[in-house]
C-alpha cells in the first residue's frame, strides 16, 4: 500500500467540502484552538473559540490583558481549562515577545521554536503550522495513527508516520483532484483521516463498513 492509495481510498469515500478543512485557515484563531483542542472534541473548543469573540479577546493582546481566572472561565468548555491558560498565555508571551504579532509570526516561525514552547507537541506543532502559517506540514493525529495500526503500518515516532504519509505523489494526485499547493493537500488529507474517524472509529472499534473499506488496501 502506498500514501497515494489510502489518500485516494479516504477521499472518494468522505465528501470534503473544504481542502483547507480547520475553520477559519490562515488566522491567529487557529493557534488558539490547536491548544484548546488538546484532549477534548471539537465542538468544545468551538465554545470556547466564540467565548473569546463574545468578549472580544481573541488576539494576542487581547487574551494576555485577561487574569488567569477570567480566562479560565471563557475556555472551560475546552476541558483542562486552568492547565489551557497557562499554556496559552505561555504560547502567546512567547510570540509577542519574539515575533511581535500574529503576521510576523506566521511568516517566521519554525518548527524547532514552535515545539520548544511548552505544551505544544508535535501534533499542535504540525497543525497551527499548517492550518495557521500554510505550510507544507503535514498532521498526524490519533485517527490517522489508528488507520495506520489497522493496515499493519506501525512506527516508532510522529517524525516516521509523519515522512511516510508524506510520500504522496503531489504532481498526480495536484492534476487528479484539483491541489492548488502542497499545504492543501496536506490539509485536506489530515481532514480526511478526522473526518473518517469521527464517522468510523469508537475508541479502537472500526465500523464493518471501515473495516471492508480498509481491507481493500491490505
Amino acid at each position: 500500500m502506498s500514501s497515494n492509495e489510502l489518500f485516494e481510498l479516504l477521499y472518494n469515500e468522505i465528501n470534503l467540502k473544504n481542502h483547507f478543512w480547520w475553520p477559519n485557515y490562515g488566522t491567529f484563531e487557529v493557534v488558539v484552538g490547536a491548544v484548546l483542542t488538546q484532549n477534548t472534541k471539537w465542538q468544545n473548543v468551538e465554545s470556547s473559540l466564540s467565548n473569546l469573540k463574545n468578549k472580544g479577546v481573541l488576539s494576542i493582546e487581547g487574551i494576555l490583558s485577561l487574569d488567569d481566572e477570567t480566562l479560565a472561565n471563557l475556555i472551560k468548555p475546552s476541558g483542562f481549562n486552568n492547565v489551557k491558560t497557562k499554556r496559552l498565555k505561555n504560547l502567546l508571551s512567547a510570540i509577542s515577545l519574539e515575533f511581535g504579532d500574529f503576521e510576523n509570526f506566521k511568516d517566521s516561525v519554525d518548527m524547532e521554536w514552535l515545539i520548544s514552547q511548552k505544551g505544544i507537541g508535535a501534533e499542535s506543532c504540525s497543525a497551527i503550522l499548517c492550518y495557521a502559517c500554510e505550510r507544507d506540514e503535514m498532521v498526524v493525529d490519533n485517527y490517522t495513527i489508528k488507520i495506520l495500526n489497522f493496515l499493519n503500518y506501525e512506527f516508532e515516532s510522529y517524525l516516521e508516520a509523519q515522512e511516510w504519509l508524506c510520500g504522496v505523489d503531489f504532481d498526480m494526485l495536484s492534476k487528479k483532484y484539483d491541489f492548488k499547493s502542497l499545504n492543501e493537500l496536506y490539509c485536506a488529507y489530515h481532514g480526511l483521516f478526522v473526518e473518517f474517524g469521527k464517522e468510523h472509529i469508537k475508541g479502537y472499534k472500526f465500523s464493518d463498513h471501515a473495516k471492508d473499506l480498509l481491507t481493500k488496501l491490505i
